[in-house]
């Protein structure tokens, strides 16, 4: 049975990273990082930041939008865009339900995700 997953486009802030890979080991999310990150993330460095349940993770690297793209299509995954450019609030009721094959999506911190990124969106 698959899960909801949750990706990060390009993280800026190794914190911020570092409680969604917290979240996605204790839930059994998950996780796939859409390269390049802002910041190291060789798990020397994320051991040495404190986050040492790096290891109950389950995190993929993808090394940039192309290879995470082809993948999820070829997964047959929504994809779900948290952006403060929707139309529609996610708080308003309208919002459709995550489901098992949906992948949702966090734009970097500093400036979310580029045109091409917010257009593949599904939701």
């Amino acid at each position: 049975m698959s899960k909801p997953l949750i990706a990060l486009y390009q993280p800026d802030i190794p914190g911020n990273t570092g409680a969604i890979l917290r979240l996605g080991a204790c839930l059994g999310l998950g996780i796939h990082i859409i390269g390049p990150p802002g910041f190291d993330l060789s798990d020397r460095a994320l051991k040495r930041a404190g986050m040492d349940y790096i290891e109950m993770a389950a995190m993929t690297r993808d090394d940039g939008w192309e290879e995470f793209e082809l993948w999820r299509r070829q997964e047959g995954r929504r994809l779900v865009l948290m952006t403060t450019q929707s139309a529609t609030p996610y708080i308003d009721g309208s919002a459709q339900t995550i489901t098992d094959q949906d992948v949702v999506l966090f734009g970097r911190e500093s400036a979310g995700v580029p045109p091409r990124v917010h257009d593949a969106a599904d939701a």
